[in-house]
This record gives structure tokens, sequence and C-alpha cells, in this order.
């Protein structure tokens, strides 16, 4: 399995976080290469977005199942393709620094399956990283927006 983890500090209370977090349609389409997404229940979701594959911008479509909502610090999930033979999970956490700023953890470990499993998983190894840093840095950058237009009214 491929894993990759991506913290960053973020000026906002910690409560404030768990109330964007806490709502898959804040963060979906955050996703990089979003499309769009389809609330299915309070826990589940299905997700497409384009990834580049090599040379090739494929979509991808998976199904996101929330394990867990631990209030005010954790949200983990699992995700399983739909149109494509990969499974994994992943989680958001959050740490009060103080009371006005958070550590904010974005971490997804992806596995790719069936006959292309071993090319996928290396393009995995080299992609992985940069996701998940974009859809943590994209999910706080607009946390921290959300907050400073709420705070500013």
């Amino acid at each position: 399995m491929t894993s990759f983890s991506h913290q960053l500090e973020i000026n906002v209370p910690i409560h404030f976080v768990w109330e964007f977090v806490s709502n898959i349609d804040h963060w979906a389409p955050l996703v990089p290469g979003y499309i769009d997404h389809h609330i299915l229940s309070e826990k589940e979701s299905t997700w497409s977005f384009k990834s580049d594959i090599g040379i090739l911008k494929k979509k991808i479509e998976l199904k996101v199942v929330i394990t867990s909502w631990q209030e005010p610090s954790k949200v983990t999930f699992n995700l399983t393709g739909l149109n494509e033979k990969f499974s994994g999970h992943g989680y958001f956490t959050v740490k009060a620094i103080n009371q006005q700023n958070s550590l904010m953890t974005g971490h997804l470990d992806i596995k790719a399956e069936g006959m292309m499993a071993k090319m996928a998983n290396a393009i995995l190894q080299s992609s992985l990283p940069e996701t998940t840093t974009d859809l943590t840095a994209a999910v706080a950058d607009k946390i921290q927006e959300t907050y400073l237009t709420l705070t500013k009214k």
C-alpha cells in the first residue's frame, strides 16, 4: 500500500476546523481534478475526479465511506474504486495548538489491485504525495477563507 501524510498549521480554532471537515460537501469539491460528488447517506458518498496516470488523464470514480467521526479531532474514511480496482483509507486529524491555531493532518493510503496493480502502484507511489499535499492544503485554505469571511461579519 502507498501512503502519505501532510501536516500544516492553520490560524483557525479547532471547533471551526471540525465544523468544516465533518461535512463531506465542504471538502469533496477540493479533491484535485474534482468533477462531482453525490451524497448517498450521512456516511456514504461517491466522487468523480480526473487523475493524471502517467501521460493519460483518467476519470476516477470512487465510493467514500466515513468509518468514524471523532469530534472534534478526527474523521476517518475508506475508499473503494468503482471504475478502477483500488482500495484504501484516509483521515483528517486536528489538534489545538492554542485557542486560535490548529495543527491539521491529511493522510491517504491507497493500493491498486488487479492485473495492472504493479504499474498502478508505481504511479501511486510517485503521485500520492502530491495528491495528499494538494488536498490537505486546499482543505486548510478553504477552512481559513471561510473562517475569515464569517468572523469579519
